[in-house]
């Protein structure tokens, strides 16, 4: 029987015409709300939207049969990709393919915002001729901030740059010589904010970048500063947004993205100012970037559905690994993202993955990308089996594999060498009884769970130590789950996995008492 297919959004003829030819049973159904797509979505194999459907639990509990959720486009915050994993169903996206169209909107945008264009245009469109009230700016010898200097940010600087701007940008995670050769000068967001006449935002929407221009960042900006926005709604805070350009806090905004699509009640406020330039979420709205998704998103669902072939996937399936692999799969995703928080906000200049013992023999390439995902989880948002190295490339960080027969104490460990800032740090890991395992940090050996909560921290190897930090920990009503120490030369390191996050004065309050500064609150996501 052939696989049933659902399109909930509008998709290039060429992409439905490569499902169709590939035998699948093709719907397309755009425009319905979720409880019309719920009431029909159970007989489908495959569901394939862009930005206009929301893939909720609602909406994939309905999807009984479901096996795939295409999103046409690199934005998956409209799927529930947790609650897809945990039903078994792959959603895959298209990382690459809207990278030209958005940066070529965004210049377009600011171009649109420093001439007044759009309000020209209407106030022609009314009989008007009114060429003083609409006087622009120039661009030249203008300051361009970058906010996020990733794949888009990165091609909107080569195409800024023509206009003899004045680059500036902010992307703890960019080396400074990826960042040179764009004729971008690294520097904090505070600057950014501060000095940039333009601003442009590029980042992804992370917990740690909702709201991360609001009121208080909009006070720092010149009076003349000018921002735009192709990225993400949420990552601007709407309510502050209208107060700036309400009171002239700032000059202008240029919008192409918003929290709630269509706009709410309360957002169409904003369409009453006349110094916001607006669009539609126009970023991918080109004809090129439409056919790309389609052919793409077309091509890679009937690979999966047809031949169990696995591409452009945001969360990588268990069931086609090898048997003997397959359960290091977490353990190397958890030693990515424990490499990323101890680097913190360092760019990462090498990564090295080494496999010991019976896992130097096998196929190990996924294990690498996993680790490498796990560490841009925080970084990118939605790094994939796909995109994790050419990401990891385009950021200047050297990925590298290697493996020795020999494993010390287990039968098989992976260690994962990495430098920044001009030092090199190791973490090493095992699975026992298919839990993965922190046995080492550098110089010191210990052997913990490393899944949840964790608390590490490194300090002089002296009496009362292991007293003091259970007792600010109790005071702060957090349980300690197991506890490790080792000791190294008159210094010692200690994991604790918790039952709950421990608080930032708690963290605080261990440091101080104990005299270090090396402490840190691990969070790793399972």
């Amino acid at each position: 029987m052939a696989a049933k297919v659902l399109i909930s959004d509008p998709l290039s003829e060429d992409g439905v015409k490569i499902l169709k030819d590939a035998g699948f049973e093709v719907d397309e159904k755009p425009g319905m709300s979720e409880d019309e797509l719920c009431s029909i979505l159970g007989d489908y194999d495959c569901l394939i939207i862009r930005s206009g459907t929301k893939a909720t639990k609602k909406v994939i509990d309905a999807g009984r049969n479901l096996k795939v959720i295409g999103r046409a486009g690199v934005g998956v915050d409209n799927v529930d990709v947790p609650y897809a994993t945990d039903k078994g169903i792959l959603v895959m996206n298209t990382p690459s393919a809207n990278i030209l169209s958005a940066a070529e909107h965004s210049c377009a945008m600011l171009l649109a915002l420093a001439r007044n264009i759009p309000f020209a245009h209407e106030s022609m469109h009314r009989g008007e001729w009114k060429r003083s009230k609409y006087t622009g700016v120039e661009l030249n010898g203008k300051v361009l901030g970058i906010i996020g200097v990733g794949r888009v940010g990165g091609e909107v600087a080569k195409r800024m740059k023509a206009f003899n701007m004045t680059m500036i940008g902010y992307d703890p995670f960019l080396p400074k010589d990826v960042a040179d050769s764009l004729g971008v000068r690294l520097t904090t967001l505070e600057e950014v904010i501060s000095t940039s006449d333009f601003m442009t935002i590029h980042t992804p929407l992370l917990p740690e970048t909702r709201n991360m221009i609001s009121l208080p960042q909009f006070r720092m900006m010149k009076p003349n500063a000018r921002i735009a926005n192709v990225a993400r709604g949420g990552i601007v805070n709407e309510d502050d947004l209208y107060t700036a350009l309400k009171d002239g806090i700032i000059a202008g905004a240029a919008f192409d993205v918003w929290c709630n699509e269509p706009l709410d009640d309360a957002e169409k406020k904003l369409l009453e100012l006349d110094n916001l330039v607006t669009t539609p979420h126009l970023g991918a709205s080109t004809v090129e970037a439409q056919e790309r998704v389609a052919v793409e998103i077309a091509e890679h669902v009937a690979m999966y559905l047809k031949d169990g072939i696995v591409s452009n996937a945001i969360n990588a399936p268990r069931g086609k690994l090898d048997a003997e692999t397959e359960p290091f799969i977490p353990l190397v995703e958890r030693m990515g993202s424990l490499v990323q928080q101890m680097v913190g906000n360092n760019p990462l200049d090498k990564l090295e993955i080494s496999y010991c013992g019976e896992l130097a023999s096998k196929q190990t390439k996924l294990l690498t990308i996993s680790t490498v995902i796990g560490y841009l989880r925080n970084v990118v948002g939605s790094a994939n089996i796909i995109n994790a190295l050419p990401v990891a490339k385009q950021k200047g960080i050297e990925i590298a594999e290697t493996s020795n027969d020999t494993a010390k104490d287990y039968s098989s460990v992976i260690e994962a060498k990495f430098t920044f800032a001009g030092k090199t740090r190791s973490i090493r890991g095992t699975v026992i009884g298919g839990v993965p395992r922190l046995v080492g940090v550098d110089a010191f050996s210990f052997d913990i769970p490393m899944c949840g909560d964790l608390l590490y921290l490194r300090y002089r190897d002296e009496p009362g130590v292991i007293g003091t930090v259970g007792n600010i920990l109790g005071d702060a009503g957090v349980n300690i789950a197991q506890m490790t120490v080792a000791r190294n030369g008159g210094c010692a390191m200690m994991f604790l996995t918790v039952d709950s996050n421990i608080p930032e004065d708690a963290v605080s309050k261990i440091a101080s008492a104990i005299g270090t500064s090396d402490v840190k609150f691990l969070d790793l996501v399972e």
